[in-house]
């Protein structure tokens, strides 16, 4: 019997990866998508296109009884936004409508995978241990605290067949955030806010899709939570001395203070204020970008999902770069 998973979010970055990848699973791809998405990317693998209205979760139920999915996996998401509430409302209350429309089907799901992020529980101080499943919420950002809110609405379905995923940073070809530090890079600037040392976590994207392939096929019962990365721990300047390394660029290392940036982002945020686009650098932002660390212990992942990343930081990096070159990003 085929395998037929309904991807959220597959006209997004890590949606692209996703539905190549349970394609050469052997799944049957269905992808949830807006009507105005550009699906122009995904469309030769994905066998049949959906539109729900997540915040209808009656709309959401016919759809899933019509289809008889096996597994459902949540990508979709809202990093940013104006107001904290459209947060919520995306990250929650869409999360929540859509779990309790797949486990109260008359033929039920195998499994639903929420892919949450590592930014719902936090960094951690620069001492302490590897950020695990049991470490307490502890989130820096809107977005972090729409995840933790999400994962806890979650727990209303915590003996159903329910698996969440928290990546760290994700990375690889077509990412746009992380890329705006390659790009930076590229123009000869290595710049950093502060002095203070970190310890920084991050996974390939081609990681990240076959751990939730990984996830829906594994059967452990009911909730079950996993971080994610590469399975290593690095220095704040490793990602700099990479792509020097692979680019062959002269960069110059620049540290600015902590209150310059911090002013910079206050004066985007009010220049924001009236337009609908969100600036790249805002005060929130900063919490997460000069946090203390951000390591990651996946050995649950790796013990009971038989997680195993192919890929570190410098060959991730080195895959990603000849992309962006190739298509002419960098």
């Amino acid at each position: 019997m085929i395998e037929k998973v309904l991807i959220t979010g597959a006209s997004g970055f890590v949606g692209y990866h996703l539905t190549r990848a349970a394609k050469e699973a052997g799944m049957e791809v269905h992808a949830a998508v807006r009507k105005s998405s550009d699906v122009s990317e995904i469309r030769s693998v994905v066998d049949k296109f959906v539109y729900p209205d997540f915040s209808d979760e009656e709309s959401i139920s016919e759809l899933l009884e019509a289809e008889n999915y096996t597994y459902v996996v949540h990508a979709a998401a809202m990093t940013r936004a104006k107001h904290e509430e459209d947060l919520e409302k995306v990250n929650v209350g869409y999360t929540k409508n859509l779990a309790s429309a797949c486990f109260y089907l008359k033929t039920p799901i195998k499994r639903f995978v929420f892919v949450s992020s590592l930014a719902a529980i936090g960094p951690v101080s620069y001492d302490a241990n590897l950020i695990d499943e049991s470490n307490p919420y502890r989130p820096v950002t809107a977005y972090g605290r729409s995840k933790r809110k999400a994962e806890l609405a979650l727990d209303d379905f915590r003996d159903q067949p329910l698996t969440i995923l928290r990546p760290t940073a994700v990375y690889g070809p077509r990412e746009k955030d992380i890329f705006i530090v390659f790009k930076t890079m590229n123009g000869g600037l290595d710049a950093y806010v502060g002095r203070s040392p970190q310890k920084l976590s991050f996974i390939y994207v081609a990681d990240l899709v076959q751990a939730i392939i990984h996830a829906c096929r594994f059967d452990q019962g009911g909730k079950q939570v996993y971080n994610l990365s590469d399975g290593q721990v690095y220095g704040r300047y490793e990602l700099a001395r990479f792509f020097k390394e692979f680019s062959q660029k002269k960069m110059i290392r620049m540290h600015i203070p902590f209150g310059v940036v911090k002013t910079i982002a206050v004066i985007f945020e009010r220049l924001y204020k009236k337009s609908k686009a969100i600036p790249v650098l805002y005060p929130e932002r900063l919490n997460e970008l000069t946090a203390e660390n951000w390591g990651c212990d996946i050995s649950a992942a790796q013990r009971q999902l038989q997680y195993q990343p192919k890929y570190d930081l410098k060959k991730g990096l080195m895959e990603a770069l000849a992309w962006y070159k190739e298509n002419k990003w960098l």
